[in-house]
């Protein structure tokens, strides 16, 4: 499908991609009175129809992304699925035409403060216990961004107490007037390799959460976002060590570990329904984002002991024949595999099921943690082969053409009283339309195992 854009109307925002985010984008910026075209590379958009059926004025083009259609506007909106180096992109930039996301709109026109995560993993935990605590506590909020509701989706006239955005790398490319109330970068590991020049790139996107005067959330155990801290700047951190002051951090008490603050201990992380050290790390940072935020400690402790965590993050299937089976599928990088791996790692040695389209990742780092963590591997994917590589020789090493296939597997080579876990360390897109629907598939065939 192709549309024409009239050469007289030279005053229009373009927006580029026609997901959910480039969908609401497109409605802010109607609402705002703006003139608007749509371009999206694929035939068939995903919010196309949705698109038409409320907005049938926008212009839209399918099936590329022509230079002159770039040319032509005011300014350009990317969804955050657009890579900025297209060379169409780079043209109109230097041209002058301002290039924007969704996330810079927002900024713009937000009317609460915002409390901004991101990180390579843990940020929707975090968004998720963030925005929990705040309901806790009697606050008005809007939670949204990368996950669930885009963010210009969020904006409400009476404002909320506060906005809490999870934030993608992507999406903070085109970032230059977000100065939030409080931000952290939860942890740096190497992902999406394929979209950045450099790990450096990838990295320098990240840090414009911090840009501002904000309070500055600081994970201490990552050496690349300690070294994010600016001097003069209001900062407040969390360790999985003890902590000093006001920083939050785990204390050891009679053989029990404790989150605390400072040196008072706040409960017991065995309270907590989400396993894993990760997710110890993701309910401190939490804590430092809320008591930023003002919120009370006993709403914020209530919001930990109740959160039962997020479907397909590492959350508890079944178990049968004396073997728990947990559904990791949104790990879609290495870090995340690993920080999995290492949360569940306490119950002796585990059944791991990986693979998926790598996006040009380096594997390398699994190898220690399998050697450590990890009995047998069950390789599926695209990427199965070049993971193979690098399986330390004390790990068995299946391939299967299918979850199912790998579930029947992992069924076999797993002993009473062992864990399996499906934490992929790959994208999902050879094999699944994403990572719900991988997971979903994982959690059918688990559910068909029989006794």
């Amino acid at each position: 499908m192709t549309a024409e854009l009239n050469h007289h109307s030279s005053h229009y925002s373009l927006i580029i991609g026609l997901g959910q985010t480039g969908l609401s984008c497109a409605r802010f910026l109607v609402q705002q009175g703006n003139a608007v075209a749509v371009i999206d590379s694929n035939d068939k958009p995903a919010c196309l129809n949705a698109l038409q059926k409320d907005y049938p004025e926008v212009v839209v083009k399918t099936g590329s992304i022509p230079a002159d259609w770039l040319m032509r506007a005011d300014s350009i909106v990317l969804s955050p699925g657009v890579d900025p180096r297209l060379p169409q992109i780079q043209q109109a930039a230097a041209a002058g035409i301002e290039i924007v996301g969704d996330i810079e709109l927002f900024a713009r026109h937000a009317n609460a403060p915002i409390i901004a995560i991101t990180g390579s993993n843990g940020k929707s935990t975090v968004t998720t216990l963030v925005g929990l605590m705040a309901q806790m506590a009697g606050k008005k909020v809007a939670v949204g961004g990368n996950l669930g509701t885009p963010a210009l989706d969020l904006l409400t006239d009476p404002a909320p107490d506060f906005y809490v955005l999870e934030l993608s790398s992507f999406q903070m490319e085109t970032v230059k007037s977000m100065n939030a109330f409080a931000s952290v970068i939860l942890n740096v590991s190497p992902d999406h390799l394929d979209r950045y020049d450099s790990v450096e790139d990838y990295q320098r996107a990240k840090q414009k959460v911090y840009q501002g005067n904000g309070v500055m959330v600081i994970n201490r155990d990552d050496p690349i976002v300690s070294s994010m801290a600016i001097a003069g700047r209001n900062q407040l951190g969390f360790s999985l060590h003890e902590s000093q002051g006001y920083e939050f951090g785990v204390l050891s008490q009679r053989g029990h570990l404790w989150l605390a603050e400072g040196d008072a201990p706040l409960m017991l992380v065995s309270e907590m329904k989400i396993a894993g050290k990760h997710n110890v790390a993701n309910a401190l940072a939490a804590l430092a984002l809320g008591s930023v935020m003002g919120l009370p400690m006993d709403a914020m402790l209530q919001a930990l002991r109740e959160f039962k965590g997020l479907p397909h993050r590492c959350r508890f299937v079944r178990e049968i024949n004396g073997v728990r089976w947990f559904n990791d599928s949104k790990a879609t990088n290495v870090g995340a595999s690993i920080a999995a791996i290492e949360g569940l790692a306490d119950n002796g040695k585990l059944v791991l099921i990986a693979g998926g389209v790598g996006k040009g990742q380096k594997f390398e780092p699994l190898a220690a943690t399998l050697n450590e963590y990890v009995s047998t591997v069950v390789l599926i994917g695209q990427s199965a082969e070049e993971i193979a590589r690098h399986v330390p020789k004390s790990v068995k090493v299946h391939f299967a053409g299918d979850i199912k296939a790998a579930v029947k597997l992992a069924a076999t080579s797993a002993e009473n009283g062992q864990q399996v876990l499906l934490s992929p360390a790959c994208a999902s897109f050879d094999q699944f339309s994403n990572y719900v629907d991988r997971g979903e598939q994982f959690e059918q065939a688990v559910r068909e195992l029989t006794a």
